[in-house]
């Protein structure tokens, strides 16, 4: 009998040994094996195409590993969340799907079989314009009360005439609580706010914008009570002409719930704190003819 206690000591011990030493491998192989590559840089910047070059990323403690390394093009979005833009074997990339006008921070990620890198520091980069941008000027300094009130103001960036009858413009809400009541004012505009047309839409889950269960508000059922649901007001012009360099001048928007019931705009994707001073709000989108000339709720 002792024999066997013995022998089962024995096996124990060695199981547990190599438990441990399992355990300290997979410790080790949970970190990065390949070293970070560069932060990007802006190579080129043209309309609708952006190009990237960073310092290359290596094995970090097999230095002889042939695994072909592949770079990965993010825009973080938060802890372990990003957008994903592209991916090569090179050190470099060109950019073809980013929005004219539009900031974006860009970070570079290296991924083998095998390993992986951290990501570099994020680099910011504004693309150029292109036919028209948003100006963005928020009125409103409480954004906990009952109304949402800011100014818009587009500008013709581009080289031809711009016909603002082929203009759409989204401001990206949330609707707190389930409630999609919404009603949209244009208070003012400097090109008279008979020619602008305001229309709310939303979103309830599981669609999303652009997905199959678009709703114009009113269109019951309202989702349940509770619920986020996310949406936008569209704005669109009946006729107008700017010529390259012109702006509308202000356009005073001011939108409240049909009851006047408190609005939380902090969580709007296209609301911005007020500072008393007129920006270009990339949270804002602008399509001409529709094609996307501004503005990236991604980013």
């Amino acid at each position: 009998m002792r024999t066997r206690r013995v022998t089962a000591t024995i096996a124990l011990a060695a199981l547990a040994s190599a438990l441990a030493v399992g355990a300290v491998t997979a410790a080790q192989a949970d970190g990065p094996a390949i070293s970070t590559p560069g932060s990007p840089t802006v190579v080129a910047n043209e309309p609708r195409q952006l190009t990237l070059r960073w310092a290359p990323s290596a094995w970090i403690d097999d230095p002889t590993n042939e695994q072909p390394i592949n770079y990965e093009v993010q825009v973080p979005l938060g802890p372990n969340t990003y957008r994903f833009l592209g991916s090569t074997t090179d050190t470099t990339i060109t950019l073809t799907d980013l929005v004219p006008g539009t900031t974006y921070r860009i970070a570079i990620a290296a991924r083998a079989l095998g390993g992986y890198s951290d990501a570099s520091a994020a680099t910011t980069v504004r693309t150029v314009n292109g036919r028209a941008t948003v100006s963005y000027l928020n009125l409103d300094w409480s954004p906990t009360n009952n109304q949402i009130h800011y100014l818009l103001r587009i500008t013709n960036t581009g080289a031809a005439p711009l016909d603002l009858s082929t203009v759409r413009v989204r401001y990206y809400l949330r609707f707190e609580g389930g409630n999609t009541s919404l009603v949209p004012n244009c208070d003012w505009a400097a090109v008279g706010c008979s020619r602008i047309q305001q229309t709310v839409q939303f979103f309830p889950p599981p669609g999303g914008p652009g997905g199959p269960s678009v709703l114009t508000t009113p269109a019951p059922p309202n989702p349940p009570p509770g619920t986020a649901v996310p949406g936008w007001v569209e704005l669109t012009f009946t006729d107008g002409t700017l010529a390259p360099g012109q702006s509308t001048g202000p356009i005073q928007l001011r939108h409240h719930r049909h009851s006047w019931s408190t609005i939380d705009e902090r969580d709007d994707p296209s609301w911005l704190a007020a500072t008393g001073q007129w920006t270009e709000n990339g949270r804002i989108t602008l399509d001409v003819d529709e094609v996307r000339e501004f503005g990236d709720t991604n980013t």
